[in-house]
């Protein structure tokens, strides 16, 4: 696997990156668990949380894809759609006026690799 390592990677970084700002906000809010009535603090947590509920299915299908053997470029554009995707919903719901366009666009780029890649891995899977 060459590919969706890279991605892993990438997206890893963003979750930790996620995991600070949720940590910043819990000192900020002196909250250790929940989110204490602190809307900013259940803001970023559930922009964390959204995060780690798509991401680790997207990159098992997307991995099982690189090792099935799907084109290297083809593995490219998802992953970097999942990428793209999964900032922009960061970003969108970050604000403090949320970004609704934003966001959503971030989960139709979600939802669409993960679609997509499922589809591709029953077509590459499935007897013909």
């Amino acid at each position: 696997m060459t590919v969706i390592p890279i991605y892993a990677a990438l997206l890893a970084l963003v979750f930790v990156g996620l995991s600070a700002l949720v940590i910043r906000q819990r000192g900020r809010a002196k909250v250790a668990i929940g989110w204490g009535g602190d809307a900013i603090l259940e803001r970023f947590a559930r922009i964390h949380a959204n995060f780690a509920e798509y991401v680790p299915l997207a990159l098992i299908l997307l991995a099982m894809l690189e090792w099935k053997g799907l084109n290297p470029w083809v593995l490219h554009g998802l992953g970097l759609v999942l990428l793209l995707g999964r900032l922009a919903h960061a970003y969108g719901m970050s604000q403090e006026q949320e970004n609704f366009r934003i966001r959503a666009t971030g989960m139709m780029a979600t939802f669409g690799v993960i679609v997509i890649a499922a589809v591709l891995l029953l077509v590459r899977s499935l007897p013909v």
